[in-house]
């Protein structure tokens, strides 16, 4: 089946190189012609495990096409799936869908009898339904539907073609069979298709969001409890999560969520549900988004709390630029947040992260960055783990306990081993777990640096 994908941001490119390994043939659109001359010739805008040899594959085959015009996109198929961003409003806590709303209106007067715009971007309530309005003014014999991505970035390419679920937002039985002809080969594999209205898929996904992020503000707000009272919140999290009506997943203290999802999707939907009349029904979202929130400060004044009160001439090293790992997305993520603080408050902040490096220096030129993690660590007063990357789990703690100044480290992501680390002689202190004192001296320094981490410098 013939389809375009228009927006080649993160989840664009990941549809659109999916949609093509299926055997579809696909154009994907987009207005900047730099990223189109890239894609063109297979190389992703984004790191994603798989990502790059999926998209070259494809477009050898000829099956993946891309371009900057809607005019020529119309004219190639008459399914065309919108991934545009719908960031938050600057001027409220609602979705911005000026890019949405963009798409439709200059795709319209291209479009033929019988097209069908399908939304994958993660809107408000009410938006395909408002959509739909619009279009049949414009082209008559179109429609509209909305099937929700459910990617997290870090597996995108494996949620994309072996799904949990598809949703599709629907209203009629062509847009069913378009969707279901297109997702043939998951439906076959016995992945659950849910077809439902517009209004109920667009709620699927914000309400999956909220939920996720419902259950991480959760457990961090017990983590504060357990710190005040002397508890250990990963033991509580474990024996919560063992309720099978529960379950252990997102129930990890630490320093909570971020990305380009879950911040602006809880508040969009609150901010929808007050428009419509239930602003009550989701007023918790406002303290899931605030302890959220203060995660990111209680790490900030713990460290300032380990260095006696103040930052001032104090080196601190910070483990973790992506908002989670897999991914080297650093929109609204919770460590450079966290680093950007420090650095402002008066410390020399050293950032390594494996793969974002690069985007974080976009987003925070003031703070310096290195890809080797010894360089990161020199002389530092004070190390934070603020990204679970697995390859910080492989680190040497004897061997890094010598090239700091002092061994204490803040795991904020509660994912290294406190034994160990505390073994060969760091303090570890972690959200909602009892501190660990150095158990060891500290190995003299090696004349050789960490070689698990050394990637040279930035």
């Amino acid at each position: 089946m013939r389809m375009t994908v228009i927006g080649t941001g993160y989840v664009g490119t990941v549809h659109a190189a999916c949609m093509a390994d299926l055997g579809h043939e696909v154009l994907g659109i987009d207005i900047d012609a730099e990223r189109i001359a890239s894609l063109a010739a297979g190389r992703a805008p984004i790191h994603e495990s798989g990502l790059n040899e999926l998209l070259a594959r494809t477009v050898a085959s000829g099956r993946l096409r891309f371009s900057t015009s809607l005019a020529e996109g119309a004219a190639f198929a008459r399914t065309h799936f919108v991934c545009v961003g719908t960031p938050q409003r600057s001027d409220s806590n609602a979705a911005d869908l000026r890019y949405v709303d963009a798409v439709v209106d200059s795709l319209a007067p291209h479009l033929r009898p019988g097209s069908l715009i399908v939304g994958k971007s993660t809107v408000p309530v009410g938006t395909a339904a408002r959509l739909s309005e619009r279009l049949a003014k414009m082209t008559p014999g179109t429609e509209v539907a909305w099937n929700p991505e459910f990617l997290r970035e870090g597996s995108a390419v494996q949620d994309t073609m072996r799904p949990e679920r598809l949703v599709v937002g629907v209203s009629s039985k062509h847009a069913e069979g378009v969707l279901r002809a297109i997702y043939t080969p998951m439906i076959l594999a016995g992945v659950p298709f849910f077809s439902t209205d517009p209004a109920t898929a667009e709620l699927v996904k914000v309400a999956a969001n909220s939920f996720l992020a419902t259950k991480i503000s959760f457990i961090n707000a017990m983590a504060e409890v357990c710190d005040a009272a002397g508890a250990d919140a990963s033991v509580l999290a474990a024996a919560i999560g063992a309720d099978s009506r529960i379950g252990p997943r997102f129930l990890e203290p630490g320093l909570g969520f971020g990305g380009s999802c879950f911040p602006k999707d809880i508040r969009a939907f609150a901010a929808r549900a007050e428009e419509l009349g239930a602003g009550d029904a989701v007023v918790f979202l406002h303290e899931v988004d605030r302890i959220n929130t203060r995660q990111r400060r209680r790490t900030v004044d713990q460290a300032r709390g380990l260095l006696g009160g103040s930052f001032t001439g104090r080196r601190i090293a910070v483990l973790g630029a992506a908002f989670k790992p897999g991914s080297d997305d650093v929109r609204d993520s919770p460590a450079l947040v966290v680093a950007a603080a420090l650095q402002e408050q008066g410390a020399t902040v050293r950032v390594h992260d494996p793969q974002a490096v690069d985007n974080a220096r976009t987003v925070h030129p003031e703070l310096t960055y290195t890809l080797d993690v010894d360089k990161a660590c020199e002389d530092a007063d004070l190390v934070l783990h603020l990204t679970n990357w697995p390859e910080y789990r492989d680190i040497d703690p004897a061997a890094l306990a010598a090239v700091v100044r002092s061994p204490v480290l803040v795991d904020a992501r509660n994912s290294l081993d406190p034994r160990s680390w505390s073994a060969a002689g760091w303090a570890v202190h972690a959200p909602g777990r009892p501190r660990l004192s150095a158990r060891a001296a500290a190995p003299s320094r090696p004349t050789a640096p960490v070689a698990a981490l050394t990637g040279g410098a930035s």
